[in-house]
């Protein structure tokens, strides 16, 4: 049985897939009301009604967190996205469930505790679905291909073309005299890739199209490395640069910066804590690798071997990344990188 409250209430969701708890409760702390909602909007609404006027809601960022956000700020309420590192600690209680998660969750936000997350605007969530997607086909597709070189690699054929998959390599594949199982699996596997070349393709458009009133989009291309589709990648993840407010806090959220660990005259120094977005560090390595001979993305990367060793290779693309990454949050909050030259502009 629920009491009544005229003030501003605080509400835990503990979210899960099917089924959900919410605990209402005071300000102060004192519980109101923990209900269990079968996951719908509709329940959602009919259940947050019940906390008065614009309720302080938190749920965890956890798997399909969207809808629950969208309806609840729909609703009225504010919102806050717990952090799933922060709240870690829940998994060490000699007595855990959801009830307790949940009002542990309130806890936290009314005691000004709550480790959050950024909640992603409407438009960055589609940005992200149409990329990370990109990626996954992509990464499809490989696989594919992957698999038609290891069915050679069995029949002991020699490839004499340097891409199969291109023009003169998918003629060298048909002329092919394969004898079952391997022909029939190597023709369904290029029938495959032809279909996610065209899929690729499309979501390539679709991406370009939305950002193409994006003022840094072209600017971070000017960049070493990266190009429409990694700009894509890194615009999608970072969301909002002007959140950050030093480059520095930039690579720090991209787990691009050194662990840190100290207790009384203990100083321990580790390597980069790769907390954050996968995808973003994804795309700076992958920037870095493709940048040009001598660009000064090489030009960090040699300094640091020279000093270190090649031992150190992957520590110099790291450092190269979190410079590249400071270039790129000037790029996104100024809409021009000072550093490099203007392009030329066509006579």
């Amino acid at each position: 049985m629920s009491e009544a409250y005229d003030g501003q209430q605080v509400v835990g969701m503990d979210l899960h897939r099917r089924r959900s708890v919410l605990v209402r409760m005071t300000a102060d702390g004192r519980k109101l009301e923990t209900v269990r909602i079968t996951n719908s909007p509709a329940e959602l609404r009919r259940v947050i009604a019940r906390a008065g006027k614009r309720p302080r809601v938190v749920l965890e960022a956890t798997y399909g967190w969207y809808w629950a956000a969208d309806t609840l700020a729909a609703a009225g309420a504010q919102v806050h996205l717990a952090h799933p590192l922060g709240v870690k600690g829940f998994a060490y209680r000699r007595v855990k469930n959801d009830e307790k998660d949940a009002a542990d969750l309130a806890d936290l936000l009314r005691m000004g505790r709550l480790p959050e997350a950024w909640i992603a605007p409407v438009e960055i969530r589609e940005l992200r679905e149409l990329t990370r997607y990109r990626i996954k086909v992509v990464r499809l597709r490989t696989s594919c291909k992957d698999q038609v070189h290891a069915v050679l690699a069995k029949l002991g054929i020699e490839v004499t073309c340097s891409d199969i998959f291109g023009v003169s390599g998918s003629a060298w594949l048909d002329g092919l005299e394969l004898g079952q199982p391997y022909a029939g699996k190597v023709a369904s596997l290029r029938q495959l890739i032809g279909g996610l070349n065209t899929e690729i393709t499309m979501l390539s458009e679709v991406i370009a199209d939305l950002l193409a009133g994006h003022a840094g989009y072209q600017v971070i291309q000017r960049l070493p490395g990266i190009g429409p589709v990694l700009a894509a990648v890194i615009i999608a993840e970072i969301g909002d640069v002007t959140r950050f407010r030093t480059a520095a806090q930039l690579a720090s959220w991209a787990g691009l910066t050194p662990k840190h660990r100290e207790s009384d005259t203990s100083v321990t120094r580790g390597h980069v804590t790769k907390q954050g977005s996968r995808l973003l560090r994804w795309a700076l390595i992958e920037a870095i690798q493709r940048a040009r001979a001598g660009s000064w993305p090489g030009d960090v990367k040699d300094a640091i071997i020279a000093r270190r060793g090649r031992r150190a290779r992957n520590i110099a693309k790291v450092a190269a990344a979190r410079r590249l990454l400071t270039l790129v949050y000037y790029g996104l909050r100024d809409g021009q990188i000072r550093c490099l030259p203007e392009p030329a502009v066509a006579a």
